[in-house]
């Protein structure tokens, strides 16, 4: 019995010894689970803070990239406009110049000069005039009335001899106003004293003209076009689908003109933006006779805050919302003469107004601004100068 008693507690001992040592063994094997998990803790901290410090480093090359990009594009426009002045000072050059001594040349060669020569015309902007002003200040402020909605255009035709002044009403309509004068107009009890002009396809936007007869405006279906419209026999004389792919709206504070057409002492332009160059706008010199462009420039001038824009002697101006309530400014100039920077133009703003201005349309015969602002039609008299006096 005491034997039998003595191999119980001999194997009680035992599988006590054997249960601790297992306890002891899951224990250490715990803590060496809870050692690796506190170590992917530490490394996955640590790689999170270096991701977080990578990211940071990254966002400030980018601004860095952007801000070499900005400088960049201003010394390369700088540079442009330094070697339009050298091929102008050199054409110069040559027409003083008189035919050098006779030798014999090539008849291919000469032809193949003469047709470098003509190419290199084409390329280029040649000045139409001799017009070299430019705004020095806005002199008075008149409204004749107010007619329609919020946003909508107003101009004279600007050609020559003619007085009518044609009203769009809106911003996606198809019948235009036409008074015989800026008097039957202002006395007009709304559009009374008008001719509806039914045109064959609405417009688009805000940014249209009347030039010689013809109103030129622009329409919108897949593809932005222009129409040359002959108001004299009341049909479409030419239209053309303008050269740029991607168009973006022309003003941020008027998403509805996707371009703006104007004109001044040298003819008809356009002025427009893409995606290849969204946050700037872009001007073209266009054939008022034919609708085919002539030259393309991009200009520093920002879309954003963005009113309208006007073009008086080769000059694009562009007017932007201020912070002051019911104030506007001109507060970018792009010359396509490179004859004065946006540095050097005068600071110009409009007098108080309304709402905001949907449309600026520039009458060289006149030198007057036709505004449209909140449904009110305006006047702006403008003071003008010679480019080299500024």
């Amino acid at each position: 019995k005491m034997r039998g008693l003595l191999v119980l507690a001999t194997l009680a001992c035992f599988a006590a010894a054997q249960h601790q040592a297992l306890i002891d063994y899951l224990e250490q094997r715990l803590l060496a689970i809870e050692g690796r998990i506190t170590l992917w803790h530490e490394q996955t901290a640590r790689y999170a803070s270096e991701l977080r410090d990578l990211k940071l480093q990254m966002l400030s090359q980018l601004e860095n990239l952007d801000k070499e990009k900005e400088a960049l594009r201003t010394s390369l426009d700088g540079v442009g406009t330094r070697v339009d002045r050298v091929e102008r000072e050199l054409d110069y050059l040559e027409t003083q110049n008189g035919v050098q001594p006779c030798v014999d040349v090539d008849d291919k060669l000469i032809e193949q000069q003469v047709t470098l020569v003509q190419e290199k015309q084409k390329a280029k902007y040649i000045r139409l005039s001799d017009c070299s002003d430019m705004i020095s200040s806005i002199k008075a402020m008149k409204i004749l009335k107010r007619v329609g909605g919020p946003k909508g255009m107003w101009t004279k035709d600007v050609g020559q001899g003619s007085g009518k002044v044609y009203v769009f009403n809106g911003t996606d309509e198809d019948t235009v106003y036409q008074f015989s004068s800026a008097q039957d107009f202002t006395r007009s009890p709304g559009t009374s004293l008008s001719t509806g002009v039914k045109l064959p396809l609405a417009w688009r936007g805000t940014g249209h003209v009347v030039y010689n007869n013809h109103l030129y405006y622009l329409s919108q279906a897949e593809e932005i076009q222009v129409i040359k419209y002959n108001i004299a026999n009341g049909s479409v004389t030419d239209a053309a689908v303008f050269p740029a792919q991607d168009h973006v709206p022309v003003y941020s504070l008027n998403p509805e003109t996707m371009m703006d057409l104007a004109v001044d002492e040298e003819g008809l332009w356009v002025v427009y933006a893409t995606q290849q160059n969204e946050r700037h706008i872009s001007l073209a010199k266009m054939d008022a006779a034919s609708l085919g462009i002539e030259q393309m420039w991009d200009t520093n001038c920002p879309r954003e805050n963005a009113e309208a824009a006007f073009v008086i002697c080769g000059t694009l101006y562009v007017a932007y919302n201020t912070r002051q309530p019911g104030r506007s400014r001109i507060q970018c100039v792009f010359d396509v003469n490179g004859m004065v920077s946006n540095e050097e133009a005068p600071l110009v703003y409009f007098p108080k107004r309304y709402g905001a201005h949907s449309s600026l349309k520039y009458n060289p015969q006149e030198q007057l601004l036709y505004a449209w602002d909140d449904g009110y039609q305006i006047l702006y008299k403008l003071v003008l100068k010679k480019k080299q006096e500024i």
